[in-house]
């Protein structure tokens, strides 16, 4: 039977998973710079080797209460359509792998729920699945990149 492969992580006291293969790796939370003129659901950028990556806010986005970065914190970095991304989570968990058919289809769950592409059902609970292809709208993808390039021109001054 098919499976997949999901790194489960806390947010706000709720588990949730993202597909490994989106996945480039997991670091201790750092610092993070403010962009400029980002779209909300950005709260900054870090330097992951030479590259600039936004950190997506996974609390704002799911209605939860915004809490400062610590350094128990994890930040996930991930590949988001063409860009990669990192998520600031309270701490990543586990790996596993879950058969195919143990994982519900989101919108047949709960319709309308953009950023989620699923449900697993696993031994212990529940586990939401992130959808980081739809986590950012057309329109913050393009506020990030204006406010990218921005940031770049400045720089270059």
């Amino acid at each position: 039977m098919p499976t997949q492969q999901l790194l489960t992580f806390e947010v706000g006291g709720s588990r949730f998973a993202l597909p490994v293969r989106l996945l480039h790796e997991v670091v201790r939370a750092v610092a993070i710079a403010p962009l400029p003129k980002a779209p909300p659901i950005v709260e900054g950028v870090i330097n992951v080797r030479g590259t600039v990556v936004p950190i997506l806010d996974i609390r704002q986005r799911f209605g939860l209460s915004p809490t400062p970065v610590a350094p128990e914190q994890h930040l996930l970095i991930a590949q988001s359509g063409g860009r990669v991304v990192a998520l600031r989570v309270d701490r990543a968990v586990d790996l596993v792998s879950v058969d195919e058919a143990a994982i519900e289809s989101a919108a047949r769950v709960v319709p309308g729920a953009e950023y989620v592409a699923g449900i697993a059902k696993l031994p212990d609970g529940l586990i939401v699945i992130h959808d980081l292809e739809r986590f950012l709208s057309l329109e913050e993808a393009g506020q990030l990149d204006a406010a990218g390039e921005a940031a770049a021109r400045r720089k270059a001054r």
